[in-house]
């Protein structure tokens, strides 16, 4: 007896002589792990993606140094008003006293406030700085006083920028306005990033929305800390609404599955015990509960349930044979840990390969998930069984009765003539049923290559309005009531002009260098496609627009800078110093400042884009503006920044399939080479997870599905999931086949025994995963879609189409062993 044989053979002894030890050792680790529950953490948002690439560093970068609204340890807050007209007399008041009470809080550590309204008051009473001096101003001003103040406003484009696309200047009239409220250092939050749901930040901003709603009209307060506070929700409401939904569809088929009391109470508790073991790792190993992890739980229901279906269907096949519950207990775990521990092995590769990806999320994912297989295994290969003996054994002493104990699949239930319909292809006509699948397989695989590759904001925001269904469920089912998707619609639609896509380059280098300023205006030359451009000069926003405008308002700059423009055209090229001091040393230093950092040490140009310009034309336009500069320049800005996060997406989903496949096959290889002596069978094993992951991919692109945060895992979790169900089939016939007496009757038992219990599986976890659909964001619904999907094609050519491919293994590989030749006539009469 080999080693892993003796090994199998111990846990299968102990499971039969010492159950009441297991399971005691069993429920104390779980005690432990339930310890950690408690250190659970939440990760939400787009943010948890976008750490350590360039572009990201180089956002930052831009809103720490030309941004003082976003510096570092302050933080920002913006008051969206809609009204008629935001312009008008009334709508200005309410906006300043909304100022001022933010102002008047403390807790909230306003350092300052910017508005339109502010500014048309400072307008009307240059004197009037503080909130109210402007209420007073605006308060005395008459009607035609303040269409007036509007229309000189308007003159200043920081003015307009605060007001929506419908601003009218000639009628002093705009529907939307955003203002601005700046917090002083509150220590641990970061304007940008703004996360988490108890950073200082979120505190301040639902402490500003309540103050706000006391002052009337249509103000909606809006910043990072309430978007990332969302984010959180989301993570909370779709986990509270999707397991219970999970475990009521998963209940019901175990109910149909098991037919018995006992055992559906053993698979529930098997089930709740894999579950806190994997939350509880998450807590004692200090992994934040994300978006991502949402997926967890139902992939763990749906390996757990399958194992809980096999261990208990398998051990019914002896019983109902007439052994009694030690041999049969004996015979069914010395088996299925061989199968368990295939579908472990590959199921945790196919999860870990995601480790290789870099986004942090995602290789976070891959660990979690790996290691929650393995407890998987644990938890249904050794403490169910040993939990079943002991419920077993309590029922003789008690002479309880028990229920369904015909195992699935048996001979002439309809599970087991559906399996059977493998078997009959399989005896006619294998080679041409192989043929036809792998040709389908080859041009559904061809076809999916052009599926879409995305990730944006919207992929993690909640839906605008709560679908009804979701809105009438009870406490505490019901999700939140949402508004960020919402505020943030609204701005896209009601600011586009003003605030519309760009492209930043962010540079770094020596600004005083004489050609620094002429490079600016070199690199808007004939702009890439994509980019805004006027007689073949990109329509940009940086610190030669301050030149020119300070060079009309003041004759003494003017001058200035034509003493340093030696070739004449508007742009100095000597003694950069001075130009820049006499800025910083003028009414637009805050205005240079924006594009100039003091040290003139680093740069922004900002590059306005035609309307709905696709993401990856955008990336183009970036890379091929940030090299006609002549300084380190990195080109930036949201859309480049999830850009580039959809190209490591696609790269991750790439690099883990082909991760994931290889490690896979030489895991089925080695396996089946030390368990059987037949090395051949990880090939055969590994033909219909490939046809599975072909047929997914197709139908990823026909359902217009996308390859995005979470769906890019999806084929390296099909190389799992799938090798669970074909490790079953081919495993079973490997442990059941006889040379001498051929396929048949191993194929037999392999097909309508471990088929059906794989129908069953199946049935069970694509309904109870499939409710991923209902979550509150979109890719979860698109993962549970995939998932369900990856199952299905898994059980589908597990049981259909692994018949055949045995089949020809037979006759090419031990045809040939046994001198018959593939396809003799021992062969054929075999399978006539």
């Amino acid at each position: 007896m080999s080693a892993d044989e003796r090994a199998v053979e111990t846990v299968a002894r102990l499971t039969v002589e010492r159950p009441g030890a297991i399971v005691a050792a069993f429920l104390v680790l779980t005690a432990g792990f339930a310890v950690g529950l408690g250190g659970v953490s939440t990760d939400a948002g787009t943010s948890q993606f976008t750490e350590d690439l360039p572009a990201q560093r180089a956002f930052e970068a831009v809103n720490e140094e030309f941004s003082p609204t976003f510096a570092e340890n302050s933080g920002t807050t913006q008051l969206i008003q809609r009204d008629r007209n935001v312009l008008a007399k009334p709508a200005l008041l309410r906006m300043l006293e909304a100022q001022r009470r933010l102002a008047d809080t403390p807790s909230l550590r306003v350092a300052s406030t910017s508005s339109a309204a502010s500014t048309v008051a400072t307008t009307l009473d240059p004197d009037a700085r503080t909130p109210e001096a402007q209420i007073r101003a605006v308060e005395a001003a008459t009607p035609r006083e303040i269409d007036a103040a509007v229309r000189t406003a308007a003159v200043d484009e920081s003015f307009t920028d605060r007001l929506g696309d419908d601003f009218n200047r000639r009628g002093a009239t705009a529907g939307a306005t955003v203002a601005v409220v700046v917090h002083s250092p509150i220590g641990g939050s970061d304007g940008a990033a703004g996360a988490g749901t108890d950073s200082p930040l979120t505190a301040i901003q639902q402490r500003a929305r309540n103050v706000v709603a006391t002052v009337g009209g249509d103000i909606t307060v809006f910043g990072a800390g309430l978007v990332s506070a969302e984010f959180s929700s989301v993570v909370f409401d779709s986990l509270i609404l999707v397991l219970p939904a999970s475990l009521a569809l998963i209940f019901v088929f175990l109910v149909v599955a098991y037919r018995d009391p006992v055992d559906l109470l053993l698979g529930l508790v098997a089930l709740g015990v894999t579950l806190v073991w994997t939350f509880g790792f998450l807590g004692l190993a200090g992994i934040a509960f994300s978006q991502l992890l949402i997926a967890i739980p139902p992939l763990l229901l749906a390996v757990g349930i399958d194992f809980g279906i096999h261990s208990v269907n398998r051990y019914r096949e002896e019983r109902v044979a007439g052994n009694d519950i030690e041999s049969s207990m004996t015979v069914a775990a010395r088996q299925l840990l061989v199968a368990f521990f295939i579908v472990t092995g590959t199921t945790a590769l196919g999860f870990a390969a995601n480790v290789t990806s870099d986004l942090g999320p995602i290789r976070e994912f891959g660990v979690v998930a790996a290691v929650g297989i393995t407890f998987t295994f644990l938890i249904f290969g050794v403490f169910l069984p040993a939990l079943k003996v002991l419920a077993d054994r309590a029922r003789e002493r008690r002479n309880l009765p028990s229920f369904g104990d015909r195992p699935l699949g048996a001979e002439g239930s309809l599970l087991g003539r559906v399996s059977a319909s493998g078997l009959f292809v399989a005896r006619r006509a294998p080679r041409a049923f192989v043929v036809v699948v792998l040709l389908l397989a080859l041009g559904s695989g061809y076809y999916g290559l052009g599926v879409d590759t995305s990730f944006s904001q919207d992929d993690f925001l909640p839906p605008e309005e709560t679908p009804a269904f979701l809105a009438d469920l009870p406490e505490p089912f019901r999700p939140n009531e949402y508004t960020v998707t919402g505020t943030i619609n609204f701005l896209e639609e009601n600011f586009e002009q003003s605030q519309g896509d760009t492209v930043t380059i962010y540079l770094e280098g020596n600004l005083e260098r004489g050609y620094a300023l002429e490079s600016f205006a070199r690199a808007a030359e004939n702009p890439p496609p994509g980019v805004v451009a006027a007689n073949r000069t990109a329509e940009t926003e940086s610190v030669l627009d301050v030149i020119e405008s300070r060079s009309a308002a003041s004759p003494s700059f003017r001058r200035l800078v034509a003493r340093n423009d030696v070739d004449g055209d508007g742009v100095p090229d000597d003694n950069l110093d001075r130009i820049y001091a006499a800025l910083l040393d003028s009414p637009a230093r805050e205005r240079t400042l924006r594009f100039v950092t003091e040290d003139r040490r680093a740069a922004r140009v900002v590059y306005r884009l035609e309307a709905d310009t696709p993401q990856a034309e955008v990336t183009a336009a970036g890379r091929t503006l940030e090299d006609r500069y002549r300084f380190e320049a990195t080109a930036t800005g949201e859309t480049i920044v999830f850009q580039a996060v959809s190209d490591v997406i696609l790269a991750s989903a790439v690099t883990s399939l082909a991760v994931a496949l290889g490690a896979t096959a030489v895991f089925l290889v080695l396996v089946y080479t030390l368990l059987e002596g037949r090395p051949s069978l990880g090939v055969v094993n590994l033909v219909p997870i490939l046809v599975a992951i072909c047929l997914l991919v197709g139908s990823m692109r026909a359902l217009g599905l996308p390859v995005n945060a979470l769906t890019a895992t999806i084929l390296s979790i099909t190389i799992g999931l799938g090798t669970d169900y074909s490790a079953h089939i081919v495993h079973r016939f490997a442990d059941e086949y006889d040379p001498d007496a051929g396929a048949d009757a191993a194929l037999d038992g392999a097909v309508r025994g471990t088929g059906s219990a794989l129908a069953g599986s199946m049935l069970t976890t694509t309904s109870g995963i499939g409710v991923l659909v209902f979550a509150v964001t979109p890719v979860l619904g698109q993962f549970g879609v995939l998932t369900a999907l990856s199952i299905f094609y898994s059980y589908l050519t597990a049981v259909f189409l692994t018949p055949s491919v045995l089949v020809l293994w037979e006759r090419v590989v031990e045809g040939r062993a046994l001198g018959v030749g593939g396809g003799g006539r021992e062969d054929a009469a075999v399978w006539r």
